[in-house]
Order: C-alpha cells, then structure tokens, then sequence
C-alpha cells in the first residue's frame, strides 16, 4: 500500500556523471528530469528548438548591427550627442586626489585631515615667500 515516486535520471555515456555541468544536456531534458513536463521531448523537438535559438541568435546579432550603424550616422550628421568618455585619475576619498606632490596648504577630503607639508626654501614647487 505504499506509493513509490517516480525517479527519472540520464545515464552518462562518454563521461562519468560528476563531470557534467549545467547546460550540457538540452534544456528540454533538463525540463523533463526536474518534472517540469509530462512526457521525455523528441530528437525532433530538440532539433526545432535549437535552429530556432540560433535564428534568435542572429536575429539580435543582425539588430544590434544595424542600431549601431544607425547611432554612428546619427553622431555623424549631429542628431545625437555623442558619448563623453571621462577619464578617472583617482579615488574621491583619497587624501592626495588629483595632487601629484605635497602641498604647503592643508587638505581635507571626506573625514581624513592632512597639514601642510614643510618645504624648504627654492625647491621650485611654486610657492616662494
């Protein structure tokens, strides 16, 4: 009088079974081992799937093509401003940003202090007095 569960499994054929990974069985056998359908997909199902990922596949790659060609000629006769690309020289809560060299005049960025540097007389850092 006891109810036994259904088990379903893939037998490994060119690999042992703690080599595959996610992916490498069609996703329609994924569906079927998880119980997520009813009946095992066919080679044909299978087959019909694939062409059409591919056709979506190049699909997108042809889309994709052409926006870009139509955002380049956009850029060209002006309709759209291109892209600033800005160019990073470091971090904000740094307590020498943008500074090459110590400064006689204190800083202070974010919660950290830094006092003015001694710097001796003519050592050509601009600062004579």
């Amino acid at each position: 009088g006891q109810i036994i569960a259904e088990r379903r499994f893939v037998e490994a054929i060119n690999r042992q079974a703690y080599q595959y990974e996610m992916g490498d069985f069609p996703t329609e056998w994924e569906a079927w081992i998880r119980k997520k359908r009813n009946d095992p997909p066919t080679i044909e199902e299978i087959l019909k799937n694939e062409n059409y990922r591919e056709d979506m596949k190049q699909k997108i790659k042809d889309v994709s093509k052409k926006d870009k060609l139509l955002q380049a000629k956009e850029y060209k006769e002006g309709l759209v401003a291109e892209p600033v690309h800005t160019q990073v020289k470091g971090h904000a809560s740094a307590p020498y940003y943008g500074k090459k060299e110590p400064s006689q005049d204190p800083t202070s960025t974010a919660s950290t202090f830094q006092p003015g540097s001694w710097m001796p007389q003519g050592s050509g850092s601009g600062h004579n007095k």
